[in-house]
């Protein structure tokens, strides 16, 4: 099969693509929360958007995967000795998954480095898709659609060290907007999606967003192992059975088009998060989250927060005039700049899976 890769790699690069995310109930997609909140029905909320990460695979020297990203230096490794812990070690453990050489892997995201938009699952499930396209020219089912966001998930997990969540690579997968409930491996289903928002009304719903970029980098390991590891001792449970609520109520009013109750859920999950980590927000955070809040609006740190990137939510004039507002904050910031975007529903590029609706 190696000489028929390297023949078809030589015919053309193979791509695929996959979007970033906004969310809202975060971590509570990680199997040390939803299992013993299973009584609370606990739920995420992501909101696919169009700064994507594109995976390209063309031919490379015979023994060898490269691997070039923006933002990190390229590295070259034999296929047999790819190093996991590598800042790229993600993208080298799905190398060796395939376990193809030859191969130069790059990789290109809309999204800063570590803007806390999830990514590394991103560019994870763009690999993979990559991957599949390129058995698919050598007539060769590799992974089904569906089994594609758990592969990249537990690949991820693996070689992380800590307990990693799902909706990252959910959101890549399926595009949209979507609140996923969490059931766990003792269900049929580990989980399943409630589309929230239909496609022609996502115009609409991009006129009420705000996404900016702090110019500092986040950490999100530091800050979700901290979650993780109060959560194991038994300490603000019942702050997480808050932010279920929150998330829950969220999805109810972005669904109705509810801003003024969407602003009061999310600045309340914000705020408890912040009780719990008040690392997750920096100062420039902090004057972006006070300035959205004096104009009526709510925001939210991406991912687990600690830098990258904040959102707002609002009614579209609010917006406008934030817009402005979080301009004039960030001047002063080294590369801290307003990312335009929209909404994305097309998900992992030449896929169609077939989510758990309800």
């Amino acid at each position: 099969m190696q000489e028929s890769v390297q023949d078809i790699l030589e015919e053309g690069a193979v791509i695929a693509s996959a979007p970033c995310r906004l969310d809202v109930g975060g971590t509570l997609d990680i199997g040390s929360f939803y299992y013993p909140l299973a009584s609370l029905a606990p739920c995420t909320l992501n909101m696919a958007i169009n700064l994507r990460t594109t995976v390209q695979l063309s031919p490379h020297r015979s023994g060898f995967i490269k691997i070039s990203s923006r933002g990190f230096e390229s590295a070259e490794y034999p296929i047999d000795h790819l190093p996991f812990d590598h800042p790229m070690g993600l993208m080298f453990a799905i190398a060796a998954y395939f376990h193809i050489d030859g191969i130069h892997i790059r990789i290109d995201s809309a999204s800063p480095p570590r803007s806390a938009l999830g990514g590394s699952s991103v560019a994870a499930v763009a690999m993979i898709g990559a991957y599949k396209r390129l058995y698919a020219r050598l007539n060769q089912i590799l992974v089904p659609d569906e089994r594609i966001p758990l592969l990249a998930h537990a690949i991820e997990e693996s070689i992380a060290g800590i307990p990693c969540g799902l909706q990252d690579h959910l959101a890549a997968v399926y595009g949209g907007v979507n609140l996923w409930h969490w059931n766990g491996k003792g269900l049929k289903e580990l989980y399943k999606q409630e589309p929230l928002i239909s496609e022609d009304q996502y115009s609409l719903l991009d006129k009420s967003l705000l996404l900016a970029y702090c110019g500092i980098p986040h950490a999100s390991k530091d800050i979700n192992g901290k979650w993780v590891r109060q959560f194991l001792a038994g300490d603000f449970r019942s702050e997480w059975a808050e932010i279920i609520q929150c998330t829950r109520e969220f999805a109810n009013a972005l669904r109705a088009f509810d801003f003024e109750r969407a602003v009061h859920w999310i600045n309340r999950e914000t705020d408890i998060r912040r009780r719990l980590t008040p690392e997750v927000l920096d100062g420039t955070g902090r004057e972006l989250v006070i300035s959205a809040r004096d104009m009526r609006c709510g925001a939210r740190f991406c991912g687990a927060g600690g830098g990258g990137c904040l959102w707002a939510v609002g009614d579209s004039p609010r917006i406008s005039e934030l817009k402005e507002k979080w301009k004039y904050l960030l001047r002063s910031e080294k590369d801290a700049k307003i990312l335009e975007f929209s909404v994305d529903g097309a998900g992992l590029s030449g896929f169609a899976p077939n989510a758990h609706v309800i």
